[in-house]
């Protein structure tokens, strides 16, 4: 007869059973300290633990206002100097799938809120370590999966009760969009502010909405950032190439990213020419096709093209003869973001869109000692206004533009819901003493879950403090204190713990519901997977595509017959 401690099983069923109240505790700290020897302890249970992990350590050291810059080198060659975890995520090559889904989940998070990409990257690998404890402890992931779930659940119920301050409807929002704007290594962040917020409330429509689209930035070389200023329209860096420099009234635009000319005879599909006379009609040839596309334009209605590319000067004489207005502009970005608002197509090759944009006037403007255009309408859902900003670097320009958009987005984020929380880690530290609470009385896998997720919430103003270059235990302990007293406006400054209240630190508290409702998609996502398989294809065997005629190919050789 077979024993217990010989069937497998007796012994699988075991392995399997769920941690009593009583015990769980004791193997998680028993766990704890087993993953705190060092790296050779063994493998991880979360295979995508790893990666996480090795994609936050990228992006901690630039968290908060006291945190650092990286000098990014992209694949093309390009040196980028940014602090914004967004800029670092998406110039990252990445090829394990569990830090390509946390990419796309915090890219998710900038796009709706704007800001907070740095806060999923290292709350979902604080998440992830705490639930390596727990696993070891022997919490089954079905479990863990619905512990999370519900810890998450009364963190968002009890989010809103956290909230001290609200922006008025007729109240100036420079004081809550500073704390959003204050970046490590933007220098006139008050000046900056003060725009955003002059340009945003000038934008408002009368019943309290606000659009982002109302608002364009706009980028210039030279002077320095105090030179900024917010013409009306909206402004695009570029210039005038023709003779033609403004257009009055009723604009009619076309877009083009391509060169405004003849094709190149280096092109791909090159025309196959044996003579100077062929060469001689190919290159009439084509330039009756460009006087024809001209005309085309022209014919309808079109008096203004912005061009991303090169710009030919017998073509342009042809646009000046025509009355057309061509505009050679500088940025990618800003011509995409013309096509969106005037609704026209950016067009790959030189022929009339199907539907021109339409606007009142353009004309060209001198800023200093740049030049812009301007596009400016009567509509009301067109831009009133351009963030114009000025600067010395690449560098400190796209920080200066970064700093913009955050704050812009926080603007549209208040006319939505104007509430605030506690910034500067106070929130999360407030959020961690209310899961400590209900989890230490909490029976089953409930209780040590909502305890991990306190602990992963501290790691913030861990991280906070570290990047300040502050001693984190000391700060932590008065934290803490503060907390446990109930003082939930404690927050890490730069010289230690701070009254939020009292210097304007906010949080919008939209931003950080939607970044702790993507954690937790992220997270539960993770928890599950438990191995991954990659497909890799292998490459075909090279084939000659030019193969030499001349050549002959190697015939076997005749077998004899016997005769």
């Amino acid at each position: 007869m077979q024993s217990l401690e010989e069937s497998p099983k007796s012994k699988e069923a075991m392995d399997s059973r769920v941690p009593s109240a009583l015990e769980l505790p004791q193997l998680l700290a028993r766990s704890t300290e087993q993953s705190t020897r060092g790296p050779g302890e063994g493998k991880y249970l979360l295979s995508s633990t790893a990666a996480i992990q090795t994609l936050a350590r990228v992006i901690r050291s630039c968290f908060g206002p006291y945190g650092r810059q990286k000098l990014l080198v992209t694949t093309k060659g390009e040196t980028v100097c940014t602090g914004f975890a967004i800029a670092i995520l998406r110039a990252l090559e990445l090829e394990h799938p569990a830090a390509w889904l946390l990419r796309e989940a915090a890219q998710t998070q900038a796009e709706n809120s704007g800001d907070g990409t740095a806060f999923v990257v290292l709350l979902t690998e604080a998440l992830l370590e705490q639930a390596e404890h727990l696993l070891r402890a022997g919490l089954p992931r079905p479990l863990l999966r619905e512990a999370y779930a519900t810890a998450t659940s009364e963190i968002l119920a009890r989010l809103p009760s956290l909230v001290i301050r609200s922006l008025g409807p007729l109240e100036n929002p420079f004081w809550a969009l500073h704390s959003v704007m204050n970046t490590h290594s933007l220098s006139q962040t008050d000046f900056l502010t003060k725009l955003v917020a002059q340009a945003c409330w000038a934008t408002r429509e009368l019943d309290g909405k606000f659009k982002p689209e109302r608002v364009g930035v706009c980028t210039l070389r030279g002077a320095a950032l105090e030179n900024s200023c917010l013409p009306p329209g909206l402004a695009v860096s570029g210039k005038p190439c023709g003779q033609i420099v403004t257009v009055v009234s009723g604009a009619s635009v076309a877009l083009f990213a391509c060169p405004f000319g003849p094709a190149s005879l280096n092109a791909p599909a090159r025309a196959s020419l044996s003579s100077p006379d062929e060469l001689s009609k190919f290159r009439k040839g084509n330039e009756q096709l460009i006087e024809k596309l001209v005309a085309q334009l022209s014919a309808m209605a079109i008096n203004v093209v912005v061009v991303w590319g090169e710009i030919d000067e017998k073509t342009l004489i042809h646009a000046d003869n025509h009355g057309i207005m061509v505009i050679q502009a500088n940025s990618r970005r800003e011509i995409v973001y013309l096509s969106e608002v005037l609704g026209t197509p950016l067009m790959p090759h030189m022929l009339p869109p199907p539907v021109p944009g339409k606007c009142q006037r353009v004309y060209e403007q001198e800023l200093g000692e740049a030049l812009a255009v301007v596009f400016e309408w009567e509509c009301p859902d067109t831009p009133a206004l351009t963030l114009v900003l000025r600067g010395a670097t690449p560098e400190g320009l796209r920080v200066a533009e970064q700093a913009a958009y955050h704050g812009i987005d926080a603007y549209f984020q208040l006319c939505q819901d104007p509430r605030l929380l506690p910034g500067a880690g106070a929130t999360e530290m407030a959020l961690a003493k209310i899961l400590t609470e209900k989890g230490s009385k909490l029976e089953g896998p409930n209780g040590p879950a909502f305890l991990a997720f306190a602990q992963a919430l501290r790691s913030l103003p861990e991280t906070l403090a570290e990047n300040a270059g502050l001693a984190v235990s000391d700060v932590m302990a008065e934290m803490h204190g503060a907390h446990q007293a109930g003082n939930f406006l404690i927050g890490v400054g730069e010289e230690g713990i701070i009254n939020v209240a009292q210097e304007e630190v906010w949080d919008t508290l939209i931003a950080k519901a939607q970044g702790l409702r993507v954690i937790a998609d992220t997270v539960l996502q993770l928890v599950t997977v438990n191995e991954i398989i990659v497909a890799r294809k292998y490459p075909t065997q090279k084939q000659d595509l030019e193969p030499d005629t001349k050549k002959k190919k190697k015939l076997p050789i005749p077998l004899r017959k016997n005769l």
